[in-house]
């Protein structure tokens, strides 16, 4: 399990950090998604700080686990908040938000269950 646990969690942690990184530097991509989606792409930066702090709080999670699953928790309801703004907008394309929030699904799941008292 703890081998699952640190894979799924370093997973997570770089890709929503590179997720952010996107965003910092106003990537074609991001500014395309945020135009599909109605969203000001003034708001790339406080997401991309979200994203951020929620990848640091992830990689923080391996020695502090509360931090971790704050992190975690906080990631899955960032990623279902943009995947219901993606199918409110009427823009199916939802495999990138999608991906997104399986892996962070995947790494609060595993830290929960390495951590389980049980």
């Amino acid at each position: 399990m703890y081998i699952a646990y640190i894979v799924t969690t370093l997973l997570a942690a770089f890709a929503t950090g590179y997720a952010a990184s996107l965003n910092f530097v106003g990537a074609e991509s991001v500014k395309v998604v945020a135009d599909r989606v109605h969203v000001s792409q003034k708001w790339m930066i406080p997401f991309g700080i979200l994203l951020a702090s929620g990848a640091l709080g992830l990689l923080i999670g391996l020695t502090v686990p509360v931090l971790g699953t704050a992190a975690g928790i906080g990631l899955v309801v960032y990623f279902v908040c943009a995947l219901s703004v993606h199918l409110r907008a009427g823009d199916f394309h939802i495999a990138g938000a999608v991906t997104f929030l399986v892996l962070v699904a995947a790494a609060l799941a595993t830290q929960l269950a390495y951590r389980a008292p049980w």
